[in-house]
């Protein structure tokens, strides 16, 4: 073996020792908000408590049905917004590719919508009014995942390309029915809406995280064994080909399995921006691009994003909550105009 193959070899061993070492430290940094968030709040709870199992009856209470599936539900969202981004962003090899992109997001905000301003009253009253709003969401982002498909899969190679136009359009038109709803929307359902499109985990329960948990993580499992095809796609989508990739195969992967997590996620905690747009991109900057690497840290740093942000939340204005959406723009939208600027200094 030569210098330089020997060389090659150690940087790569030591490469690959930096992002697993990166990845145990963000799967701490996830536990460790985790632990946290569920025992921090209007009504704190002591972990040393916890740990011993001599916590009350009502820390109990609050621990198991309030606080835990919140937290999980928190995690699963940041985690498959987080992957869906770094899936999406090598997949179309842009920076800036977000899971919004593709209109599954607004298609599960119309959903939701709509059950908010003209459901009828006995529904809501009914046994089925809790899963009623996240039914609409999935049942939303379902119907534009069935329609991209529809309108796509005579496009051939093309498909993609005129799946992301279509996903264009269907932003366009989400938002004007969403606009028409809120026009015709009494103050009450005005509020309900608003509140729930800023973002969300209030009012999860077991029985409506159970199937999220299904959907988000069969997705994400779905989705992360890409890992290689989309490395290789980096090249160019003539040269993966050459290489043994199925490209079409991998862009449907990934685009569905991307619709799937996003819809479920968005049909349970309302739109959340800016997070599938900025966790790939600190995963980057913390290990590099390999995709082996950059999904599962994705997926952990956006679970203690979220996580985290969800705290902050509800500790804020204690008694009260803010909403979600508006901790991830404030985070978000500074680092888009930094990686702007930044992709500015790169060109020049």
């Amino acid at each position: 073996m030569d210098k330089s193959n020997h060389n090659l070899m150690f940087t790569n061993t030591l490469g690959y020792t930096k992002q697993s070492l990166i990845l145990f430290l963000l799967i701490i940094l996830a536990v460790f908000s985790a632990i946290v968030a569920s025992t921090n709040g209007s009504f704190e709870v002591s972990v040393v408590n916890l740990i011993r199992g001599s916590a009350t009856d009502l820390q109990s209470l609050v621990i198991m049905q309030i606080r835990l599936p919140r937290v999980i539900l928190s995690a699963l969202v940041g985690a498959s917004l987080g992957l869906s981004g770094a899936a999406l962003q090598g997949l179309f090899r842009n920076p800036l590719a977000d899971p919004g992109l593709i209109g599954v997001s607004a298609g599960a905000a119309l959903g939701a919508a709509i059950v908010i301003i003209i459901s009828p009253a006995f529904l809501i009253d009914s046994s089925i009014g809790p899963f009623l709003l996240p039914l609409a969401g999935i049942s939303g982002a379902a119907g534009v995942i069935f329609f991209l498909y529809l309108l796509t899969k005579g496009f051939g190679h093309q498909g993609v390309t005129y799946m992301l136009l279509v996903g264009i359009a269907v932003n366009a038109i989400a938002g004007v029915a969403i606009g028409i709803l809120t026009y015709i929307s009494s103050d009450a359902e005005l509020r309900t809406l608003t509140f729930w499109t800023m973002g969300s985990f209030g009012g999860v329960t077991w029985n409506l995280l159970t199937p999220a948990i299904v959907v988000i993580l069969g997705a994400m499992l779905y989705m992360a064994p890409a890992y290689r095809a989309l490395d290789l796609i980096q090249l160019g989508e003539v040269e993966a080909y050459r290489l043994g990739v199925d490209v079409k195969g991998l862009k449907y992967r990934v685009i569905m399995s991307a619709a799937a997590a996003v819809g479920a996620s968005v049909a349970l905690s309302g739109m959340i921006g800016f997070v599938g747009l900025v966790v790939p991109h600190v995963a980057r900057m913390l290990g590099g691009v390999s995709h082996r690497y950059l999904l599962p840290a994705s997926a952990t740093l956006g679970a203690a994003l979220m996580i985290s942000a969800d705290m902050l939340a509800r500790m804020v204005v204690q008694p009260a909550e803010l909403p979600i959406g508006l901790i991830t723009s404030a985070i978000g939208s500074p680092f888009f105009l930094w990686l702007i600027f930044r992709m500015k200094q790169n060109v020049y």
